[in-house]
C-alpha cells in the first residue's frame, strides 16, 4: 500500500522501522500460538485485556489445547495406552466395509462381477456390457434416492 502511494521511491527509514516492526510482532504472535496453544484473535479487546491482567489464559475456552502423542490414556477397561497408538492405521482392513463388501458380492450379479474383472485387468467393454453396467449403477442410484 505504501509502494502504490510512492510509486518507485524508495522507503524511508521510518517506513523501514515500522515495516520490521510488524515483522518481529506477527513472529512472536506465530511463536507464542505455537507454544502455548493459544488463539485470542477472536476474542474482544476488552476480554483480552482481562485475560492478560489476571492471568486467564489457561482457562480459555477458545484456546487450542496442544496433545503429546506419548501422552498415557486409559481406556474403559483400564489399560493404558499412549495416544500416538490410538491412531488409525491407513493400511488396517476396515472390519464393517469388508464384511459389507462380502454381502454385497454375495447378492451382485455374476454377469456384474465378470464386468468388474474386465475392468480390473484393464479390458475394454463391450457396449452391452457398459449399457448392462449403466443400467445396474442407475437403478442403484434410484434406490438411494428413495432412501
Amino acid at each position: 500500500m505504501a509502494r502504490a502511494r510512492d510509486g518507485d521511491k524508495p522507503f524511508s527509514e521510518a517506513m523501514m522501522c515500522r515495516v520490521a516492526s510488524c515483522v518481529v510482532a506477527l513472529y512472536w504472535r506465530k511463536q507464542y500460538r505455537l507454544t502455548n496453544g493459544l488463539d485470542c484473535g477472536s476474542c474482544s479487546q476488552k476480554q483480552r485485556q482481562k485475560c492478560r491482567s489476571e492471568d486467564l489464559y489457561r482457562q480459555c475456552q477458545k484456546a487450542i489445547k496442544i496433545e503429546s502423542l506419548s501422552k498415557p490414556i486409559t481406556d474403559s477397561e483400564g489399560n493404558v495406552t499412549e495416544l500416538g497408538d490410538t491412531i488409525a492405521d491407513d493400511k488396517a482392513i476396515d472390519i464393517g466395509a469388508w464384511l459389507d463388501a462380502r454381502t454385497f458380492l454375495l447378492s451382485c450379479p455374476n454377469r456384474l462381477i465378470q464386468i468388474a474383472h474386465k475392468m480390473r485387468n484393464g479390458d475394454t467393454l463391450t457396449p452391452t456390457d457398459s449399457q448392462y453396467l449403466w443400467r445396474f449403477r442407475k437403478r442403484e442410484q434410484n434406490r438411494l434416492l428413495a432412501m
